[in-house]
């Protein structure tokens, strides 16, 4: 194979632009850009409409929006009506229904629970249930149901569906009788349809399972260890899994609404699937878990989930797109992780960059809130330029994996510097500055290295890894370079 040439400098120089124009602008300057008319492009653009216009076209009263940016809340907004009834506003403590958007926040929970050593992601889940016992029959003779597939969809649960919701006068069933499928739920029971992790299928049932499979584990009503756990910790001081929701968080909760954007009757459903779709909270707090996923990922936060723990809600289980929770997909050049929601009367979604500081979080009030919150969140990704809306990736691109940097006595170091030939048009330096090292492409530039082993160092700014070699006396002979489309080796020639 050819080694790529990768110029270091260039890569830097380029992303210069995009970050000046980001500092010299105001979070005002953002919100104005979201909030006024876009250039249209072709008749039926929506982005020739301002915000409230926009709202107008598909009936939604109100919508609200949090936007992160250099790993902190960058603003937040609402706009419109929360009750068309009342005419109250929406105002950033206004609180929605999450939601799908319950089921990753659930899933922290989860691995919380993990991390505390109460049971594995791999458990047989009726090892942890000690209400109720699922019955696999034989799609389970050779791998049982657990807690990683009940949280990435693919347990083997045939449910497919979402759930309805009660009327708030409705006698409520127990999660035993939504199991069973016995009144007064109005689902059908919980079945297995293929054995585990052969397919990733959408299964709001298999959640709610989880969900009683932490309660039983931690002694504990669910609400009350999601509000210790997770909420508490976070500072999600206006989010709640209480169904149905407290007079106190009434006061300024949004009501559900049709498609024609009027009352639907009743203010909201209750949902006792709690973690499928029991979440209240606000964009503003949905940015805050999000924020926390990104710290921890980055080292930086261990309020709930260490580096290593949180990474399960970053990495595809292997079948599908889903991890412990979240959904994990490229868009353009980036990788991101994502979750959507969709209530009797309430749309949100919730989306976020595995490694960079931004993201989103926008919930509205109405069936037809899909459409709307497609076009804010457009408007956000061009007004950051985000680089969702980069060039899509080669074939085969993968998103970096997260590595620790660890130190390297620096006489060891000095046993890796020398000149390396990969072949007679490509030599790579290694210098030893300051007790820093670098690797430079003669003619292309150099960057530093950073040790990830003793004989394992990997760069910043680009996917790229290297391991020194040596003979069996202990002397290095060469390095092989790792990079997306293979390996390569280079000797050492001086």
């Amino acid at each position: 194979m050819r080694l790529r040439a990768v110029s270091f400098l260039a890569l830097l120089v380029l992303a210069l632009p995009a970050a000046l124009s980001a500092q010299s602008r105001t979070a005002a300057d953002y919100m104005a850009a979201v909030e006024g008319a876009q250039r249209s492009v072709g008749p039926d653009s929506l982005g020739g409409l301002t915000l409230t216009e926009l709202m107008e076209r598909f009936n939604v009263p109100g919508v609200s929006v949090a936007v992160i940016s250099d790993f902190e809340v960058h603003w937040a907004k609402g706009y419109g009506t929360a009750d068309v009834e009342s005419g109250a506003p929406v105002d950033t403590e206004t609180m929605f229904q999450a939601a799908s958007i319950s089921k990753p926040v659930a899933a922290m929970a989860v691995l919380r629970a993990v991390q505390d050593g109460l049971f594995t992601l791999d458990d047989d889940i009726n090892d942890i249930l000690t209400s109720w016992e699922l019955d696999g029959g034989e799609f389970t003779r050779d791998r049982p149901v657990t807690p990683r597939g009940l949280t990435s969809h693919t347990s083997g649960l045939g449910d497919g569906f979402g759930f309805p919701g009660y009327d708030p006068s409705d006698p409520l069933p127990t999660i035993v009788q939504i199991f069973e499928g016995q009144e007064p739920s109005n689902v059908r029971a919980l079945f297995m349809e293929r054995p585990p992790m052969t397919l990733m299928e959408y299964s709001g049932g298999g959640v709610t399972l989880m969900q009683q499979a932490l309660a039983d584990a931690r002694g504990r009503p669910f609400e009350a260890i999601m509000q210790d756990e997770v909420l508490g910790p976070i500072g999600m001081t206006r989010s709640s899994f209480q169904q149905p929701i407290s007079p106190e968080h009434d006061r300024n909760a949004a009501r559900a609404h049709s498609g024609e954007g009027t009352s639907k009757g009743a203010k909201w459903h209750v949902y006792p699937e709690m973690a499928a779709a029991g979440l209240w909270t606000t964009p503003t707090d949905l940015a805050r878990f999000a924020l926390e996923v990104q710290r921890s990922a980055i080292g930086e936060s261990n309020r709930v989930l260490s580096r290593t723990t949180v990474q399960e809600m970053l990495s595809p289980v292997g079948v599908g797109n889903f991890a412990v929770g979240f959904s994990v997909s490229r868009i353009g050049q980036g990788w991101y992780f994502s979750h959507g929601g969709s209530n009797w009367g309430f749309r949100a979604t919730l989306l976020a960059h595995k490694v960079k500081g931004y993201g989103l979080a926008i919930m509205t009030n109405a069936d037809q809130g899909g459409a709307v919150m497609a076009e804010i969140s457009r408007r956000i990704q061009m007004a950051y330029e985000w680089d969702s809306f980069a060039d899509p990736a080669p074939r085969g691109y993968r998103p970096p994996v997260e590595r620790t940097e660890i130190d390297v006595a620096e006489a060891l170091l000095a046993t890796y510097v020398g000149t390396y030939e990969a072949s007679p048009e490509i030599t790579l330096i290694v210098t030893l500055e300051d007790g820093r090292m670098f690797l430079e492409w003669v003619g292309e530039g150099k960057a530093q290295l950073f040790a990830e082993a003793e004989d394992k160092f990997f760069l910043k700014i680009v996917e790229l890894q290297v391991t020194f070699t040596t003979d069996a006396s202990g002397e290095v002979t060469g390095l092989i370079l790792h990079q997306e489309d293979g390996d390569q080796t280079a000797l050492k020639v001086g």
